[in-house]
């Protein structure tokens, strides 16, 4: 396991580009864009304000780079360094932007949700959406690239418009049965598209393409309702994290629930394997120079595996205020399919792996501080963990690792991201970012 020194960057905006040839970064006004494997920059770039936002396009050719309060967007080519674009939305504002599949088009998002308008790349053309209800949140393409769903409020009435991105005419237009539209995911496979209430009300729905619904789903009333959504690599499972601290699993033939987990503050089963981070004491480092001398203990951590019971370090919830930090924020299969990692808000030092075909719980990771970031490697069944603290965790099924970034300066990990190959992962400080290129087999 090798790790790059570091490098400079702002609001955690680095990430690999799709064919993961390509690490982007933002530091401030520039745009630095490095291969992979040997970090050597190929492309330096300088825009008018401080980035805010940016995003490679999906054939990896451009990266886009959002300045909201000016309201302006710059494209780049990783190839063409001589070739610029520049997106101006003027008074209407900018709330966000991301690209079409096709990797030709550009969708921004005016302030106040007014309008969404699509800029073409190859003959200049402008298309407006109009009465979008979210940001780029409530806008959604289908994994084959042919379609986008955008979720849309007209006459005090949630909808759905779908567009064909070949033409981006629209092919259908349909109302909602929701109070208070959040949120809208296509399914893996294209066939239906999931939509859900608020977090007021526990309403979930399903739809195919024609505008019908295949079913709804309440686990319960008077109370707060969904907090995530994911589905499943196969589109054969949806697993719904609630504010009720549990996390329900549906399957896509009835729609109706598989299996419901919960996440206790006290872990009782025995034939769960548990691992928690416990600090490790190292012998103190002798250092000193001109006369003085003196001794350095440099923290150290490794897991351990507890027997239940085992209490888990919860937060204190606080009812005066909104949104409270409780409930299952975080639902993430695997790429097999084969485990589900959740986090409970109100729990977030621990981490709990689900075996999906079991139907069970098969590891809880407890770890010393609150869970930043997690993330499944795209190639095979592990995670990285991070904890704002300058060590990576993993978990895979044979055992959990860490290890601290070797680093001169402080270095804190507050988010990561892999590889699309998974041979690397990208971490990511406040004002710094390094790349750890990792080996096929991680001794635990």
């Amino acid at each position: 396991m090798d790790f790059s020194e570091l490098f400079q960057l702002t609001n955690n905006l680095c990430r690999f580009s799709p064919d993961g040839k390509y690490v982007a970064s933002c530091a401030q006004h520039r745009l630095v864009i490095r291969e992979t494997e040997d970090l050597q920059i190929i492309c330096l770039q300088t825009c008018l304000d401080p980035i805010q936002q940016f995003e490679w396009s999906y054939d990896s050719q451009f990266v886009l780079c959002a300045m909201l309060r000016r309201a302006v967007v710059q494209i780049w080519s990783v190839d063409h360094s001589d070739w610029t674009c520049k997106i101006d939305e003027g008074s209407a504002g900018l709330v966000g932007c991301l690209w079409s599949p096709d990797s030709r088009h550009i969708l921004t998002v005016s302030d106040f949700n007014i309008r969404i308008t699509l800029w073409s790349l190859v003959n200049k053309s402008v298309y407006y959406i109009k009465h979008p209800k979210l940001d780029q949140a409530g806008v959604n393409f289908s994994s084959d690239g042919k379609f986008m769903a955008v979720a849309e409020r007209r006459e005090c009435k949630d909808h759905v418009s779908i567009y064909d991105c070949a033409s981006w005419q629209l092919c259908k237009h349909f109302p909602v049965d929701t109070k208070d539209l959040v949120g809208l995911k296509w399914s893996p496979d294209g066939r239906v598209i999931c939509v859900w209430d608020s977090l007021l009300y526990y309403n979930l729905l399903i739809y195919s393409l024609d505008g019908r619904c295949l079913a709804s789903y309440s686990a319960y009333e008077g109370a707060l309702g969904i907090k995530s959504v994911s589905w499943s690599p196969t589109s054969q499972l949806l697993a719904v994290g609630s504010y009720d601290q549990k996390v329900r699993i549906l399957n896509h033939i009835t729609w109706k629930r598989v299996v419901e987990w919960t996440h206790p503050h006290s872990v009782e089963d025995t034939g769960v394997a548990v691992y928690c981070e416990v600090e490790k004491k190292m012998p103190p480092i002798r250092t000193g120079g001109r006369g003085l001398s003196f001794h350095v203990s440099l923290p150290q951590s490794r897991y351990e595996t507890k027997v239940p019971p085992i209490q888990i370090a919860s937060l204190k919830l606080d009812p005066e205020k909104a949104n409270p930090k409780m409930g299952v924020g975080t639902a993430l299969f695997s790429q097999d399919n084969r485990y589900l990692a959740t986090i409970n808000d109100n729990l977030p030092s621990a981490l709990w792996i689900w075996e999906v075909p079991k139907l069970k719980c098969s590891a809880i990771v407890i770890h010393m501080s609150s869970i930043r970031c997690v993330e499944w490697d795209p190639t095979q069944s592990r995670l990285a963990i991070c904890t704002g603290t300058d060590k990576l965790y993993f978990w895979s099924k044979d055992g959990c690792s860490n290890v601290s970034v070797p680093s001169e300066t402080p270095f804190s990990i507050n988010r990561l991201a892999w590889n699309p190959e998974g041979t690397s992962i990208v971490l990511m400080g406040k004002t710094h970012f390094c790349i750890c290129h990792i080996s096929d087999i991680i001794n635990v």
